[in-house]
């Protein structure tokens, strides 16, 4: 076997080193571009005085951005030739052992032909998707960003309306609702609003579509933002010293225009690329079937995963998944409570915790397991989730592995429906809200600062 450690530039040349199955270097640092004679005259390179044509080839890259990923794709398609991506971590963690004071490509890429004789049980073999695979996992990024863009601007326009308007959010609590909408689009000036009064206010709001509320017990929005309005002009003053509204009104303008704009692209990128791109991938949409699990999740399990095969077993989809807490073990002593691992992709971990919250509410054994957490291992909500969220995992990749439906059981194995199962889960397995209450963040950090200050006070005490 023969081993290529590939440190990837961005804009620059990347340094290749060829080194043979015990990590000992053949060649000097070789210089390379991302074409496809610079990478065949690697392979020759890597192959010259090899016992046979046949000898494997080993790369192991670190993802450096994506430009890993036409190196790859070349490599693949050669003969008896093995791609590895490795964690950053564990080359930034390895090169710091070998060369403690010095970084350079050329240190790199003599460190990653090293990682394959160290430990080969943590690599990965690369197993590229395909053209759908890759959009549809693009696309489910893609949909992230815009949801995550959404709630930024959604949280700016709350933040403006709370300094501008105090107050606003006891007259309508939601930030989106359309009186509030219509409010920043052509009302946002207190005084404009107090002159014209409350009759002019419920007339462009007719005209504006909105609807016309019945007569209730409470008295008329309109009178009540009026007197809002009244409140925040004396609050303010009526020279506004300090505030423009007519600046702020155009600034909330375009951020609910832009707010607009990213909802729009989310539903059409939804409706129009990943879902006809996951159906096409999972034709049967089993991974439906499970409770928790909607379309959008969905769409990120199947696309990341691929093809469930390609791992041995559950130990190791878990592993390739990084939902598993890390290991501290010394002696006969083992810590508890480590965080996960960072290996696996964002958003496998992400659906997974938050797709795992909603099934514990349905799945009786999901819900054992996350009582079981709670009350009797001391864990705090989000502890007892992620333990959900593997043994969720652990059945999303049995439904695409074995390509069937998911049948509901409680904790005997016994096959249950929707409504018996919610009825196992209010009598065995409803968290009590002390226990919640017990296992919160909050208390648990103030039971460890006092058993600290316990043990420096015993520290402290003079001997007899």
């Amino acid at each position: 076997m023969r081993i290529i450690g590939l440190d990837l530039a961005l804009t620059g040349s990347h340094k290749a080193v060829v080194a043979d199955a015990r990590g000992q270097p053949l060649t000097p640092v070789l210089s390379l571009r991302t074409t496809a004679l610079d990478l065949q005259q690697l392979w020759d390179r890597a192959r010259e005085h090899a016992a046979a044509e046949e000898e494997d080839l080993v790369l192991v890259m670190e993802p450096t951005g994506m430009a890993w990923f036409p190196v790859a794709a070349w490599a693949l398609r050669q003969p008896h030739s093995t791609v590895y991506l490795v964690n950053s971590q564990q080359v930034a963690d390895l090169r710091r052992y070998y060369q403690k004071h010095h970084k350079s490509d050329r240190i790199d890429a003599r460190v990653l032909v090293k990682l394959p004789g160290l430990s080969p049980e943590k690599l990965h073999p690369l197993c590229l998707p395909t053209g759908a695979q890759l959009a549809c996992q693009r696309g489910c990024k893609e949909l992230d960003r815009l949801m995550s863009l959404h709630t930024a601007i959604q949280n700016r326009l709350q933040a403006l309306d709370r300094f501008a308007w105090p107050g606003l959010e006891a007259l309508w609590p939601e930030t989106l609702s359309p009186q509030r909408r219509w409010l920043r689009e052509h009302w946002y000036d207190p005084q404009a609003l107090t002159r014209a009064g409350r009759d002019a206010l419920r007339r462009d709001w007719v005209e504006a579509g909105g609807a016309v509320e019945e007569p209730t017990e409470a008295a008329d929005w309109a009178d009540q933002l009026v007197a809002l309005a009244t409140q925040v002009v004396a609050l303010y003053g009526t020279d506004w010293p300090y505030l423009d509204y007519g600046y702020l009104q155009a600034e909330v303008a375009r951020e609910q225009a832009l707010l607009d704009w990213v909802a729009e692209q989310h539903h059409d990128l939804q409706l129009e690329t990943v879902r006809p791109l996951y159906r096409q991938m999972h034709p049967s949409r089993h991974l439906e079937t499970l409770k928790g699990v909607g379309q959008d999740g969905a769409a990120v399990f199947a696309s990341f995963i691929r093809r469930p095969e390609r791992f041995v077993d559950g130990s190791h989809f878990r592993s390739w998944s990084g939902m598993i807490p890390g290991s501290k073990q010394s002696g006969e002593s083992e810590a508890s409570g480590v965080r996960i691992t960072q290996a696996g992709p964002d958003l496998v971990k992400k659906f997974a915790y938050l797709d795992a919250d909603t099934a514990r509410k349905y799945d009786p054994q999901l819900a054992a397991l996350y009582y079981d957490q709670m009350v009797h291992h001391g864990k705090h909500h989000c502890q007892a989730v992620c333990a959900c969220a593997t043994h969720l995992l652990d059945r999303i990749w049995v439904v695409l592995k074995e390509d069937r439906p998911y049948e509901l059981r409680d904790v005997d194995g016994r096959p249950v429906t929707g409504a018996e199962a919610q009825r196992i889960i209010a009598e065995r397995y409803t968290v009590p809200a002390e226990v919640r209450q017990r296992n919160n963040q909050r208390h648990r950090r103030a039971r460890a600062e006092a058993r600290a200050e316990k043990q420096q006070q015993k520290r402290e005490k003079p001997p007899k």
